[in-house]
């Protein structure tokens, strides 16, 4: 029997595309091309998608000779050499899907990639360009007069903007999810594979395991979490016709990786934005939730911390935290067709029994479980009702649900009117914030995979006695999930994530022995790199839905963003405005054609006909719904009943059948993911190894200057950062400008002048704000003399830093020093050493040194390295199976050494 499970790598990874005038041939391989698949695709039919898998792995031999006979077949003139009848059409890395208009069928195909971050030795990749490729041959096309329109459509939708993919990580899943799956009993996983052997696609899947021998590894493969995948409907029509490997799910939303290096140890911070793909949409165009539940703009975000000395599912440490946002859970909109700014907020549909909220927090219990807890940053007090009126029907809508609800799972509802206390100079928003993060974490939780560390609990903290979540022997769960909105949920949503996650990536790092205590303050190496990634994270969104980058930062809030933000404040409010006035039609009908909201039919009107799209997200006003569901029993049954946990998370017949569960060999490479990852096929560069170009905190935050404390969690001054003191030199210029001009220049604009227009504290309580002026003050440019001041001030920090001036000459005994160091470089050379002259100003002879390194030879020609020993030999294959999982026993001189340091350090 199995001893393990691991994720099945999809053996689908490079494809090439073969035509000819009947048909494609799409031939896909593993990355080490030692196993190939392929599709025959029919080009004689004109409206039709005939696709046939031949169900047999082929081996670099077999796909040869297939393709020569093909191309000797195909030729015009039987035996003619010169002209080919298979022709190479293009390479590829993956299929999005296929789609029809109102002609044939087009396949899509990932042409170019970009590799994004790495979970464990999973890549996830972003799509970097896409080829769409016409399927019927000319003979038998049927054109149409509209088709390039749809086409033209279609295509406004850019895959290569923010969407991502991976072959061996379920992206649409969180990692609580798929970790959890891969620990589940191994009894279970036994029976599940005797009957998906009995289902199999492929006749010849389980050959490999019998002809090998009895042991080996399950390999598992779970069905993707739809809502957040947004190729669902082009994949749909190949589903059940092609092996499960063809099928590469993508998902839409920001994906990015830092590394937090603490003392020499790689940590990987990862950040993964899930855009949900129902109800999905621009700023204006969507708003509330749909007849399903579902809310416009909801994202899921995800932080995922993981210990990258060790790259393994099975040995390594990882955890991970997960919130939400999206719009508020009622039929509302906002008339656009009147321009202005913020047009006024209008309660569509009369919902007394909170049948759409029951619809959405009924999907939110199943896949995170209990507590909800709802964050409400829309305004409280306003002159003229505009953002009160879904505050106080929110409020309605979770009393009436909570009364029905068990006491221990009822949701949590926490309003804090944010743009009142951003405009108060009493109150700082971030400390407030904080006390909400702290409170939202203890009653989550966070997802790690290993148990509590031995000193933590000898000595443990006092808020982490305090914490929630559920604790298993193997670590522990998150249960519950806080949901952040605002109206747009971009500016002060981003804003109170990042402060919530702040506050899990503490008890995150705690949790894996790398802080002593889980408390993170601001202005540290860690805390800017998480916050860099969070801006990131709220520009990426708030540009796919709102049209711009994010209005107000974690550092408008701070009130330390530097004077000229609020010029780019102003144009960012503007390109919003442009893009929610003129653009966002456009971008809709994009969306609404890609996700297959809206299919194209001869004889019904086109998509540019339609006045409006809310029939086509709302499904009951097409159709009267088949049941209704309860007014006071509005949950699922059996969700409640697994409450904390979440019902996709129990181990249940229901959620076995979404697993594909196949036996494999330890040493496939279907389930290796060593050979994956370091690919010893391949000639590796390391200019082109993601883990050397990531962001690192050593390189981009950490100061220079020698005698700093290298650690990450070490407070420092804003002008200490990396970034600032190796800034280019325009960069520094513009911040002697800066300085120069600060007396002449008006004062920052305070938080009540923040600007008038943008996202969800825009344009509103105008009389309560008052008049800011927004003038500027034209900067002087220097003369002759006040330049030379300008390139001492440049200048200075290359003194602070290395202690020379570069203008400065050098020394007699410097030069002296270094033609020794020349000349004896020069003695090492082999070949014309004899003619080399020495220097005219270095009168001493040539140095000898006598080599004490351990390579016998070594020159800038030859290195012969030195002879490992045994014992070396031995350490070193420990550690490679520590990585597998495999641990070496404890030697009692290793235990005696651990006493003796416990004692001294703690006793």
């Amino acid at each position: 029997m199995p001893t393990a499970a691991a994720p099945i790598i999809s053996s689908v990874q490079k494809l090439v595309l073969y035509e000819t005038r009947a048909r494609y041939f799409l031939v896909g391989s593993n990355n080490a091309e030692t196993k190939y698949r392929v599709l025959k695709i029919d080009r004689t039919e004109p409206k039709d998608l005939v696709i046939i898998d031949d169900r047999h792995v082929y081996t670099q031999q077999e796909v040869r000779e297939l393709l020569g006979r093909l191309d000797l077949g195909n030729r015009t003139k039987m035996g003619q050499k010169g002209s080919s009848g298979l022709f190479r059409a293009v390479s590829a890395f993956g299929v999005v899907g296929f789609v029809r208009f109102l002609e044939g069928y087009y396949i899509v195909l990932i042409t170019k990639r970009r590799k994004m971050a790495d979970i464990g030795g999973h890549a996830i990749y972003k799509i970097e360009d896409t080829n769409m490729i016409y399927i019927p041959n000319d003979s038998v096309r049927v054109t149409h007069p509209d088709e390039a329109r749809y086409l033209r459509i279609f295509q406004n939708v850019d895959l290569s903007s923010n969407f991502y993919f991976s072959y061996s990580y379920d992206l649409s899943h969180s990692l609580q999810y798929n970790l959890t799956v891969l620990r589940m009993p191994l009894e279970m996983l036994k029976s599940e594979t005797t009957q998906n052997r009995q289902e199999s696609f492929d006749i010849f899947e389980d050959e490999g395991l019998i002809t090998q021998g009895g042991s080996g590894v399950f390999g598992i493969c779970s069905e993707p979490y739809m809502k957040y995948v947004w190729n669902g409907e082009l994949l749909d029509i190949i589903k059940n016709t092609v092996h499960r490997d063809w099928l590469l799910y993508i998902i839409h939303g920001f994906c990015g990786q830092s590394k937090l290096l603490i003392y020499g140890r790689p940590v990987y911070v990862t950040l993964i934005a899930r855009r949900s793909s129902k109800f999905a949409g621009t700023r204006f165009l969507k708003r509330g939730a749909n007849c399903e539940g579902d809310v416009a703009n909801e994202v899921e975000t995800e932080q995922i911390l993981c210990d990258a000395s060790v790259m393994s599912f099975t040995a390594g440490s990882y955890s991970s935290y997960v919130q939400v946002r999206g719009s508020v859970p009622l039929y509302w909109s906002q008339d656009i067709s009147t321009m202005m700014p913020k047009p006024p907020i209008t309660l569509d549909q009369a919902d007394p029994f909170a049948h759409v909220a029951a619809l959405h927090f009924d999907q939110m219990f199943q896949r995170f479980g209990s507590p909800i807890i709802i964050l409400n940053l829309v305004k409280e007090r306003e002159k003229r009702k505009h953002e009160r009126i879904l505050s106080e029907e929110l409020v309605a809508a979770v009393t009436y649900l909570n009364q029905f609800l068990p006491p221990e799972h009822t949701i949590v509802y926490i309003p804090w009117d944010m743009a009142k206390y951003t405009k108060s100079k009493l109150c700082n928003v971030l400390d407030r914030l904080n006390v909400i993060a702290e409170s939202v974490v203890k009653k989550t939780g966070f997802f790690v995979n290993r148990p509590d560390s031995y000193c933590s609990i000898l000595r443990p903290d006092e808020k982490w006695n305090e914490l929630g979540g559920c604790v298993i022997p193997t670590g522990r769960l998150q249960t519950g999930i806080l949901r952040t909105n605002c109206v747009d949920c971009l500016d002060r949503t981003n804003t109170a994530q990042f402060m919530v996650g702040k506050c899990a990536l503490a008890y995150q790092l705690y949790s894996l022995g790398l802080i002593d205590k889980p408390n993170l303050q601001f202005d540290t190496d860690a805390v800017r790199l998480f916050e860099e990634l969070y801006e990131d994270h709220g520009d990426t969104l708030s540009l796919q839905y709102g049209g711009s980058q994010l209005v107000h930062r974690v550092k408008t809030y701070r009130k330390i963003a530097p004077w000229t933000q609020h010029s780019k404040d102003i144009m960012q409010t503007l390109s919003r405005y442009y893009s929610n006035a003129f653009s966002d039609a456009d971008r809709q009908d994009s969306i609404n054609l890609f996700l297959g909201v809206f299919h194209p039919t001869e004889g019904k009107p086109h998509l540019w006909e339609l006045p409006t799209d809310f029939y086509l997200h709302h499904k009951n006003t097409m159709r009267l719904l088949p049941t209704r569901r309860s007014y006071t029993y509005w949950w699922t049954p059996n969700v409640i009943k697994h409450l904390p946990l979440p019902y996709d998370e129990v181990i249940c017949a229901a959620n076995l059948k979404k697993l594909i569960v196949k036996t494999f060999h330890k040493y496939e490479e279907e389930i290796d993911i060593h050979n994956e990852f370091f690919r010893p096929y391949e000639l590796s560069s390391f200019d082109d190894t993601f883990c050397l170009a990531m962001t690192s905190s050593a390189r981009d935050f950490m100061p220079k200057t020698v005698g700093i404390d290298p650690s990450p969690f070490t407070v420092r001054k804003p002008d200490e950062t990396g970034k600032s003191v190796l800034g280019n030199k325009s960069n520094r210029e513009e911040a002697v400008l800066q300085r120069k001009t600060a007396a002449s220049a008006p004062p920052p604009p305070s938080e009540e002048a923040m600007s008038s227009s943008s996202e969800d504290d825009s344009g509103t309580d105008r009389e309560e704000e008052g008049s800011v002026s927004q003038r500027s003050t034209p900067v002087k440019m220097t003369d002759s003399g006040d330049s030379t001041k300008v390139t001492e001030n440049v200048a200075q920090p290359m003194k602070e830093l290395y202690g020379i001036n570069l203008s400065d000459g050098l020394s007699e005994e410097d030069f002296s020093i270094y033609s020794r160091f020349v000349q004896l470089g020069q003695s090492q050379h082999k070949q014309g050493k004899n003619s080399q002259q020495p220097c005219s100003r270095c009168s001493d002879e040539v140095i000898k040194l006598t080599p004490i390194s351990a390579f016998s030879q070594d020159n800038i020609y030859e290195v012969q390295p030195p002879r490992v020993d045994r014992k070396s030999t031995d350490i070193f294959l420990a550690h490679i199976q520590a990585s597998q999982g495999i641990m070496q026993p404890l030697g009692k001189e290793d235990a005696s050494m651990y006493r003796e340091y416990i004692r001294n350090r703690y006793l």
